[in-house]
């Protein structure tokens, strides 16, 4: 992208928000851009929210918003709840330039039954009592509703990455049914994403992460304060982003994109997308 020259002769300041033709929003100047296993889990759920009708949609761990934000544009209404401080100043910056988005700390304004999606991606493998969690969630959500959800697959995948983010768990498909289906609701569909790409990136990422756990800023992280900042730390990704997102590596990540469509019905990846009725 060519820098605009001002009056003065001076560069302009970046924009914050770039939007990427295939990869969404990033806001690399705030050193926060879409990471290459979140981009993997958003060509599944862009997929599965294509067959759905829009409607109203509360996220909870919605980080820096930028899911939503594809959403919208495709017609839906957003909430998106974080705890996170940084992860809510990155949304709101999405939210000030989107009318159809909005992002809070709670859920404390929303209306019981006033939501036609419930979603919440890489957010109960943070949560002690998941649960419990998604039973109190679930009353947001209209009878009939539909509830999305993401979460690590597989606990003997178990690595420094789950340790690095504050994870308590990860899941079996067994596990998913228990969650889902405790607090009311159906199962229709488990998809599996990251085969082969990220589950070899796991491999090699994970010696970094254990690294960066073992950092003087994470060393005496507890899981909340991990998990506050993993859906906002991508200093790492933000380095690398003029080399990933720019036009070659972005052809090839498409159609890395495409391959592992042919095993999202199997159980090979790194993560699991759940799509449950409320009943």
């Amino acid at each position: 992208m060519s820098i605009e020259q001002t009056a003065g002769n001076l560069p302009s300041p970046k924009p914050q928000i770039v939007q990427h033709r295939h990869f969404g929003p990033a806001m690399p100047t705030l050193n926060w851009v879409p990471a290459p296993r979140y981009l993997m889990r958003r060509d599944l759920l862009l997929q599965i929210f294509d067959r759905l009708a829009p409607g109203r949609i509360i996220e909870y761990g919605c980080g820096a918003g930028s899911l939503l934000a594809d959403l919208t544009a495709r017609g839906f209404s957003a909430l998106g709840v974080d705890q996170s401080p940084s992860a809510l100043r990155l949304a709101r910056k999405l939210a000030a330039e989107n009318e159809n988005l909005s992002v809070a700390a709670s859920d404390d304004d929303a209306r019981p039954e006033s939501f036609d999606y419930l979603t919440a991606f890489e957010v109960f493998e943070h949560i002690e009592d998941d649960h419990a969690a998604l039973a109190a969630w679930s009353r947001f959500l209209r009878p009939g509703g539909t509830l999305i959800f993401s979460v690590p697959a597989h606990p003997h995948r178990w690595n420094a990455a789950d340790e690095w983010a504050g994870h308590f768990r990860r899941y079996t498909r067994a596990d998913l049914h228990a969650l889902a289906e405790g607090a009311g609701f159906e199962v229709t569909e488990i998809q599996s994403y990251g085969f082969p790409v990220a589950n070899a990136m796991e491999k090699l990422g994970a010696k970094i992460y254990a690294r960066q756990s073992a950092g003087e800023d994470r060393a005496e992280m507890d899981k909340t304060e991990r998990t506050e900042a993993s859906g906002s730390d991508r200093k790492l990704l933000t380095k690398l982003w003029p080399i990933y997102s720019a036009w070659p590596f972005a052809t090839l990540f498409r159609a890395m994109l495409a391959f592992q469509r042919l095993f999202a019905g199997g159980d090979r990846g790194i993560g699991y997308i759940v799509v449950a009725r409320k009943v």
